[in-house]
């Protein structure tokens, strides 16, 4: 029961991560688009996580270590909960002959900061590795836990 609950918990993260790594490159290769369906520049987006909870009844608290009220608390795993726009605004950027330049000749470049964008991508990528060992290693312990019943 324990291995399908790192199992679960581990691919949630699994899947979390793999949709923030996905944002951040979205926001990557955006980040010259001056110009969107909307006609304003690329907004860079970023994700939410929330923990998954379930409640158990009391007498299962037993199997775990936190209590809340009547119920015992079983934490699940993490969802993208929703991805939001950050509305700073962009560098501008004087070029009289670009296309997407108003009328002072000033472009507005998006939002996005290539230095934290692969910063934040060297973090979901170590997260990513961290739940990938998780996950293995609960493969492994499973394997093993079974091989011991032969």
């Amino acid at each position: 029961m324990g291995y399908l609950r790192a199992f679960r918990i581990g691919s949630s993260a699994l899947s979390a991560q793999r949709l923030r790594l996905d944002t951040i490159a979205n926001n990557v290769a955006n980040a010259e688009t001056t110009r969107t369906d909307t006609g304003k520049p690329y907004q860079r987006k970023d994700v939410v996580f929330r923990a998954l909870d379930r409640r158990i009844p009391f007498a299962d608290m037993l199997l775990i270590n936190r209590t809340v009220g009547e119920k015992a608390l079983s934490l699940n795993g993490v969802e993208v909960s929703k991805i939001v726009t950050d509305d700073t605004p962009g560098t501008k950027v004087f070029s009289p002959s670009h296309p997407d330049a108003d009328e002072d000749g000033y472009v507005t470049y998006p939002n996005v900061n290539l230095v934290v964008e692969m910063t934040n991508m060297l973090s979901a990528t170590r997260s990513y590795e961290a739940n990938l060992s998780i996950v293995n290693s609960a493969r492994v312990m499973a394997q093993r836990a079974l091989e011991i019943g032969r």
